[in-house]
């Protein structure tokens, strides 16, 4: 995939280069390999972290990049294009160091970011739980106070890199019901009585690790709370919205790598003596999937922008998550008609990238729930 993206500085060049040169280098030629094993690439993150590309949008005084989330979301875009899980799991390691980078207090940030931040460490993001997934509110996780800390019991489900992961940010019941009896805590995952259970068996995304966590009586220290004790349902929205913004990027990168493919089918495939990208009918349905991307990419770059300035983004972010991903299932199952036949079985990657943009309407808020924040918007 080559994208030109004409609003880079000539250091978010540089940076969109290297991304691509890691990209075609490590990921590309790996992929087929790992999603049909459903092997997790643990090691690929060691060497993206290595590059500088696990902390992008986060200071560089604690160890990260310092780079605008513009340009960070086109970096997860460029990644998506070869390896939606890879992407996704940066995705989730950023999501999982916002509690601490945005809420956590200057001691805890000095002490525990730059670890966090460094390459070597991969984070997860624990709020979803059995019963409570679109109603996160209602999530029974509980942390007691007790001698030495929080005494943690419950069971957290759908979380990424669990049991992969170096360290937890954990949604918890600390008060009574509801949003104010929420907090957040930062779990190392070495932790006594923290345990993943065996991964999910998933449509799209195999080589990335999605399973249930559960907490046994875990002891957290009471210095990893983050934030003020009845304060993590507000962390927990506000970092959904850079979480979406992720994914977003994530789809456009998806739904691009399709389009590519689809496109030089169509210009090699040949019917009725000639190739069937010259028939109006794969034509325009080529036409319609690139016009779509294009709305879609400047969707979660207007957002990102507001995001930058430090404006309001919430209706934004919730706008570019539905659009992006709904145009990512769109454009995968068009690119699937483009091939045909051959669409549909694994010798073309465009039936994988299919099963992968169904999660994209899912996760981080399902798509019904973006209507819901954006309807509420207004």
């Amino acid at each position: 995939m080559t994208v030109d993206r004409p609003f880079l500085t000539e250091e978010g060049e540089a940076l969109i280069g290297l991304v691509r040169e890691i990209a075609d280098g490590e990921l590309a030629p790996r992929v087929d390999e790992f999603e049909a094993e459903r092997r997790f690439p643990r090691e690929l993150f060691r060497v993206l972290g290595r590059a500088g590309l696990l902390g992008l949008p986060y200071p560089e005084e604690h160890g990260g990049g310092g780079v605008p989330y513009e340009v960070y979301l086109q970096v997860l875009e460029e990644l998506a294009a070869r390896w939606l899980a890879v992407a996704e799991g940066v995705s989730v390691h950023t999501l999982a160091c916002y509690p601490l980078a945005t809420f956590g207090s200057d001691v805890q940030r000095k002490r525990l970011l730059p670890d966090l931040l460094g390459g070597e460490l991969l984070g997860a993001y624990c709020l979803s739980e059995a019963h409570s997934g679109s109603d996160a509110a209602a999530l029974k996780t509980r942390a007691d106070a007790g001698p030495d800390g929080f005494v943690v019991r419950g069971t957290k489900a759908w979380i990424t890199h669990a049991g992969r992961a170096d360290f937890y940010n954990v949604f918890v019941r600390t008060g009574g019901p509801g949003p104010a009896g929420i907090s957040c805590l930062l779990v190392d995952a070495a932790t006594a009585g923290v345990e993943a259970q065996p991964p999910e068996k998933t449509m799209g995304l195999r080589s990335s690790i999605v399973a249930q966590l559960v907490f046994d009586g875990a002891v957290v220290p009471g210095d990893r709370l983050v934030g003020e004790e009845g304060r993590g349902f507000k962390i927990a929205l506000s970092a959904l919205d850079g979480g979406r913004l992720g994914i977003a990027a994530c789809a456009v990168g998806l739904a691009q790598a399709a389009l590519d493919y689809a496109a030089a089918y169509a210009r090699e495939r040949e019917q009725f003596g000639r190739p069937i990208a010259e028939f109006q009918g794969v034509g325009f349905m080529l036409a319609d999937m690139a016009t779509q991307i294009a709305a879609a990419r400047a969707l979660y770059l207007s957002a990102a922008r507001l995001r930058d300035a430090g404006r309001p983004h919430t209706a934004e972010a919730a706008k570019a998550k539905l659009f992006c991903t709904d145009t990512a299932m769109r454009v995968t199952t068009d690119a699937v008609q483009v091939l045909g036949g051959a669409g549909y079985v694994s010798d073309h990657p465009v039936e994988r990238y299919m099963r992968e943009a169904k999660v994209l309407q899912i996760f981080e808020g399902t798509n019904q729930i973006q209507r819901v924040v954006i309807a509420r918007s207004l």
